[in-house]
């Protein structure tokens, strides 16, 4: 409820999720609010209309296809081109969590240092795509909401696998970026509100992820959004 009468979403439909713990996430969102409502900053709110209003008529295997073909332009996959410290740094940092992904998922997947996309083979694509299956249609468009920001598959599930917690993945993804502040320095109101900001829509799509996924009800019947 807002103001005495319930919420409703761009659509026009009424704002209704089927996990409690959600809905209260969702109202600590506009009790922050004050004099002014960001919507910018109410994420978990922009993912709960988004599922509901679905814009673009999506279904779960049109987001797992989207996320699957991410693959080829992930961040943790591009190595710098040159054997100098931010390769050297890549290496250290990315070939870990590149190496988890490849035996968790029992696939094969390898970086490259060329500006052409590396190779990602059909068993590959095939395995994430029915790991991703699995998951039920609001939590797919939580994992869609992560690979966007991070840039990243590999990241994101290994951030909702809780390999690695959001702050990590979160520097992981930012890796040249902070490279480059290390030599040329911060611009504080840019650099800092980028990073804080990533966090906040991570930890948000996470969040999403995992009370969608442990909300009883929130399995969608062929595969279309539940608004129950």
């Amino acid at each position: 409820m807002l103001d005495q009468r319930k919420l409703k979403t761009p659509q026009g439909k009424i704002f209704e999720v089927n996990s409690k713990p959600l809905a209260l996430a969702v109202a600590a969102e506009w009790d922050a609010q004050k004099e002014i409502i960001d919507r910018g900053n109410m994420h978990l709110t922009a993912l709960c209309n988004t599922v509901l209003d679905n814009p673009q008529n999506c279904t779960k295997v049109d987001l797992v296809n989207n996320i699957v073909n991410c693959l080829e332009m992930d961040t943790v996959l591009f190595y710098s081109s040159e054997a100098d410290e931010l390769y050297k740094l890549q290496i250290e940092k990315w070939e870990p969590i590149v190496h988890w992904f490849c035996k968790h998922y029992n696939v094969n997947i390898a970086g490259t240092q060329s500006i052409e996309a590396p190779g990602v083979s059909l068993e590959t694509k095939t395995a994430i795509t029915r790991h991703l299956m699995s998951h039920n249609f609001n939590s797919i468009y939580g994992l869609v909401y992560a690979v966007d920001g991070l840039k990243s598959v590999i990241l994101t599930l290994a951030t909702a696998e809780r390999t690695i917690n959001v702050s990590e993945a979160v520097d992981l993804s930012r890796l040249e970026e902070k490279y480059q502040i290390s030599h040329w320095g911060n611009v504080e109101w840019h650099h800092e509100y980028s990073k804080h900001d990533l966090q906040a829509r991570l930890s948000a799509a996470m969040l999403f992820v995992y009370l969608n996924s442990h909300s009883a009800t929130s399995r969608p019947k062929n595969d279309a959004p539940d608004v129950s």
